[in-house]
């Protein structure tokens, strides 16, 4: 298992080696409008992402990626510091919203490249609602689309949404989260046993398909 942070590239009883490459642009903003949507996904409105985070959460529309390598192994993020909501959790490659006006297949392939310096083909699997409390004052409530691909390409780190990356094989995967589920994110915790259950074939069928 290889681990990438913004100070460098390590490995279990290994040193400190090369730095991962890093960005260090601001592309999350309180204030952006995020789309409020019924439990169909049928948009309702917008509300800044701050206030749709307050509380309990507003129901809105958002997206969950999975990239994996070409061994086979998941990308997973550790989420920045600074992040409101479950921040130094474990994570999968990247999730965010889109924004008012944008349509999703934009949205996953901006985000993708904005986090991760990453393009790669995304293909659409599922999607799911849910509600997760982090505190009494913000929650994830969401409904998520969820994208899966294929990537050779080295990641670079955006900073201010990341703290560090790491590629893990499916079965180490699923022994972890078996092992210490608190690490992970909630919505990706549902996320990798409906992948797990509903498309045991992956990532083996990625290379067919992409």
């Amino acid at each position: 298992m290889t681990t990438w942070s913004n100070q460098g590239r390590t490995e279990v009883g290994m040193t400190l080696e090369t730095p991962a490459e890093r960005d260090d642009s601001i592309v999350s903003f309180d204030d952006e409008p995020l789309i409020l949507v019924d439990g169909d996904d049928r948009e309702l409105g917008y509300l800044p992402k701050a206030e749709a985070h307050r509380g309990a959460g507003r129901l809105h529309r958002a997206f969950s990626l999975f990239v994996f390598n070409q061994a086979g192994e998941l990308l997973l993020q550790q989420r920045a510091a600074a992040k409101r909501l479950w921040p130094y959790y474990w994570s999968n490659s990247c999730c965010s919203h889109p924004r008012r006006g944008e349509p999703l297949d934009v949205a996953v392939e901006r985000r993708l490249e904005q986090e991760l310096g990453l393009r790669c083909d995304l293909h659409y699997l599922f999607k799911f609602q849910y509600q997760a409390q982090y505190d009494a004052d913000g929650a994830e409530h969401e409904v998520c689309s969820v994208f899966v691909g294929r990537s050779h390409d080295r990641p670079r780190i955006n900073a201010n949404e990341i703290k560090a990356i790491r590629y893990i094989g499916v079965d180490a995967l699923d022994a972890e989260l078996a092992a210490t589920p608190e690490r992970f994110t909630p919505w990706f915790r549902i996320e990798w046993m409906r992948l797990r259950s509903e498309f045991p074939q992956l990532p083996a069928s990625l290379a067919a398909a992409i």
